[in-house]
């Protein structure tokens, strides 16, 4: 029972109001008897253990027990529940009603300090996650709270090294929580003596021999080890400039450690310091190994490898806490003029070196791409090729790193796959798809991924020959089309589209009186085909779209729908606000530009109608692409420019004679500068080849002399 003079007296004063204790009296009183042997030997002892024993003995009154108690039945030696006695005896007085206001008035003040101490007991410590680091990225419990026995205070620490936050708090308001500032810590002045580290055993030479690293190797860089109890863990110095200023562990099971408060560094960095081209591998041994392929001027980072890219902006100097090495090497780093990344190929790896890269800039960085140890897998790292592969194929890969992605920068190579189907024609369409009309195809055929711009004097027929375009583009190959035709009715540019289909006129009326109607039947299916082959961009509001607006519908159609083709006709209905100090010929350009991204981005022909601007002195030829009202940027920017111009004259020809004038080919595989002749027939609306090409008459000016 001697185990009682070394509790304090808070504690004692528990003993004393359980009954358990004073029926067990017979031990008390041996437990109060100080031998005068031992009170000799120790004056100071004795005389704190005198003063225990008044105070204990104002609460305790020697109590004989009615009958024996026995060793075994004494509480001091009952466990209930495998808890011991001294727990289940504390833990049985409840704390009163003001020690329970306190507690509750205690954690109010704390949530007004942001800590969470509703499941926090009294007279221990609790961990939880810090209100000011939130536990930094793994979330750790890192702030461990204490409130006091009695609830009539608090305090905290957050123990993470990078956040350092301190304070307390009291029910009656005598001191508050401290302002808690990151700290700071001084670096450490260590040696190799200091650290107690070891030239390396033969176990551990033979761990690395097994990974190919030589003798010599781990000598250079002073590879060394150090003992904690009976075991032996791998110690990477990290010099600079001749001085040990970190220290990092491995043990053989792959679980690392550094030195606390040390400067973060590069490992290996003395080795770059002249350098004008070094490597950034992700671990020492992959340091280790890039020397055994020759290359000397290799570091390591000393961290390893975030899990992913950090969505942020690149943090300032002072704020870049994770990559502080990276800032700490800068006098070395901003000699080299390429710096070769060959961190790991999983995507951690991949994550560190998109952090390196764009903090040391992506122009001047190359990356390594590992070999395939499979048809669905490469090596992992460097080590990992010089075990598998040897140093050999670890010095081709490093000398085969790529430059660095650039967003919006490629080279030739990117795009050899591209070129090859295109060589060997796998998609089908690099020839273009024929319109339809032999005598067309001469001069024209449609390219997925083009801009044709359409103009002609109005009344020409250029809506009905783009719907016969996209009938017969649907017979041959089976595009499917979005509609942007703002100058037709839905029912209108529907019977169009389905006299064409069917071949029929839609109604018994004048123009299609030679030709027998379409039935209920061939109407039924060319809706199922109309509903099938269209997707309709319509604005329903009274305002004009804008040509934003039409793509982004038009986006949707081909995710959707899959579109191959968007038709926008005219250019005059859409909506064309611009800033004052813009130009129209600035919009337009702006606007085809938006139009041949979306083109070429979907893989989708776009055809857009624009009207000429009014001629003067008109002679009734076709006009020119530099007639069309807006900008000369229509024939600058389109890949084809096309006029379509019927006859008016009966000297000059049959009146249902239509000349498609190609004025522009960019891909000179599509096509060529030409005239083709079509005949228009107008019951079905149906173009035909036509049998006879009239002369060209000689060609006036359109324009003012």
């Amino acid at each position: 029972m001697r185990f009682l003079l070394r509790l304090p007296q808070t504690h004692l004063r528990k003993f004393s109001c359980s009954m358990s204790v004073l029926m067990s009296s017979k031990q008390f009183l041996e437990f109060c008897l100080l031998p005068s042997s031992f009170a000799a030997s120790s004056p100071s002892y004795a005389r704190g253990l005198q003063r225990q024993l008044s105070s204990v003995s104002r609460r305790f009154r020697p109590v004989l027990a009615s009958r024996p108690v026995s060793k075994s039945s004494s509480p001091y030696h009952q466990r209930p529940n495998g808890v011991s006695p001294y727990t289940s005896l504390s833990r049985a007085s409840n704390p009163d009603g003001a020690v329970q206001s306190r507690l509750a008035n205690l954690r109010l003040k704390l949530a007004e300090n942001g800590i969470d101490a509703q499941n926090c007991p009294s007279g221990q410590y609790s961990g939880l996650i810090c209100p000011e680091c939130e536990g930094g990225d793994s979330g750790e419990k890192s702030l461990s709270l204490f409130i006091a026995a009695d609830c009539s205070s608090a305090t905290w620490n957050c123990f993470r090294g990078k956040c350092g936050l301190k304070g307390g708090v009291r029910v009656d308001g005598r001191f508050t929580t401290s302002v808690a500032v990151p700290v700071e810590k001084g670096e450490r002045k260590i040696t190799v003596e200091s650290l107690e580290l070891e030239p390396l055993c033969n176990e551990i030479e033979d761990y690395f021999a097994a990974r190919m690293i030589s003798a010599e190797t781990l000598k250079r860089n002073r590879v060394m080890q150090k003992r904690i109890g009976d075991e032996i863990i791998i110690a990477f110095t990290y010099w600079q400039r001749g001085e040990l200023v970190s220290c990092k562990y491995r043990y053989l099971t792959k679980k690392f450690f550094q030195e606390k408060n040390t400067r973060r560094i590069f490992y290996g960095l003395d080795d770059i310091e002249k350098a004008s081209e070094i490597i950034i591998v992700e671990g020492e041994i992959d340091k280790l190994a890039m020397e055994e392929a020759g290359f000397r001027n290799c570091v390591s980072v000393p961290d390893g490898a975030p899990a992913s890219v950090s969505s942020k902006e690149t943090p300032s100097e002072d704020k870049d806490t994770k990559y502080k090495f990276l800032w700490n090497c800068n006098d070395y780093l901003k000699k080299a003029s390429r710096i070769v990344i060959a961190t790991d190929g999983d995507g951690a790896g991949q994550a560190l070196a998109e952090e390196v890269a764009r903090r040391l800039g992506k122009e001047r960085c190359w990356r390594v791409k590992w070999p395939k140890k499979s048809d669905d897998e490469h090596y992992k790292d460097a080590n990992e090729v010089l075990m598998s592969m040897g140093p050999h194929s670890l010095s081709e890969a490093v000398r085969s790193a790529e430059p660095y992605p650039i967003q919006g920068l490629f080279s030739f190579k990117d795009f050899f796959d591209e070129i090859d189907a295109y060589y060997h024609r796998t998609h089908g369409h690099e020839y273009g798809v024929s319109t339809g009309w032999k005598t067309l195809d001469n001069f024209y055929s449609v390219v997925p991924g083009e801009l044709t711009v359409v103009t002609g004097v109005p009344n020409s027929g250029k809506s009905e020959w783009i719907d016969a375009l996209l009938c017969n583009l649907n017979h041959s190959v089976g595009w499917k089309f979005a509609l942007c035709s703002m100058e037709n009715k839905v029912r209108d540019h529907g019977r169009k589209l389905l006299e064409k289909h069917v071949k029929k006129p839609f109604f018994d009326a004048d123009y299609g009186r030679s030709v027998p109607r379409m039935s209920v039947e061939e109407l039924d299916e060319g809706k199922l085909w109309l509903d099938d082959t269209f997707t309709l961009i319509r604005c329903e509001l009274d305002s004009l779209p804008s040509i934003g607006w039409v793509l982004e519908r038009a986006k949707a159609a081909v995710l959707r729908y899959g579109i191959r083709g968007l038709v926008i006709d005219p250019y005059n209905e859409l909506d064309h606000q611009r800033t004052q100090r813009q130009t129209e010929t600035e919009y337009v350009s702006q606007m085809l530009t938006k139009i041949k991204r979306f083109a070429q981005h979907h893989s989708c022909h776009v055809w857009f109608v624009a009207h000429p601007k009014q001629l003067q002195q008109w002679d009734g030829g076709p006009p020119n692409l530099y007639d069309i009202s807006g900008s000369a940027h229509f024939i600058n920017k389109c890949d084809n420019g096309i006029v379509i111009h019927r006859n008016r004259d009966e000297k000059a020809g049959p009146l249902d004679l239509v000349q498609i004038c190609v004025r522009k080919v960019r891909n000179k595989v599509a096509g060529q500068i030409g005239d083709a002749y079509l005949c228009y027939d107008r019951a079905t609306g149906l173009f035909s080849d036509s049998p006879i090409t009239p002369e060209k008459p000689e060609r006036r000016s359109s324009r003012r002399p």
